[in-house]
């Protein structure tokens, strides 16, 4: 596949950086022939992704790095966050409706990531991090129906 665009950054894990990382990785994102609800759903995906990388990866410690690589190709984009903090220890039982080790917390990160992406895969182990991996792909169709059908 085609790269036609990367971005990469990296950022302290402060819950302001959520905002900062869904409308950059949109603006970024907009390059391509997406629809606004597609970017909508990008926004939220990476949202859930950022701040479960904040609030259970780091426990809420401001003094984690989280890093996010955007990769724009012809089909679609591939959207990865990662951090270093304490780690999933069963990846299957965290992609459950409702699960959470926070008993405040509804459990639903995963489940928004899901539906709006095309796919997903988690990678992560005890103390090893995670790696959160969400592809988005173009729907030509919607996207030309949203241009007037052209």
């Amino acid at each position: 596949m085609k790269v036609v665009n990367q971005l990469k950054m990296e950022f302290l894990s402060v819950p302001e950086n959520v905002a900062f990382a869904r409308v950059a990785v949109a603006a970024f994102a907009s390059q391509l022939d997406f629809t606004i609800n597609d970017l909508e759903e990008i926004k939220v995906a990476v949202s859930e992704a950022v701040a479960n990388a904040i609030v259970h990866g780091y426990e809420n410690s401001p003094t984690g790095i989280v890093r996010v690589t955007v990769t724009l190709m012809e089909t679609g984009a591939e959207i990865r966050v990662e951090d270093n903090g304490k780690g999933i220890a069963d990846v299957k039982k965290a992609l459950e409706p409702a699960f959470s080790t926070d008993p405040e917390r509804m459990g639903l990160g995963f489940v928004f990531i899901q539906s709006f992406m095309d796919r997903l895969h988690v990678d992560s182990s005890p103390a090893g991090g995670t790696r959160v991996t969400m592809i988005k792909t173009i729907n030509r169709g919607a996207a030309a129906a949203s241009q007037g059908g052209h």
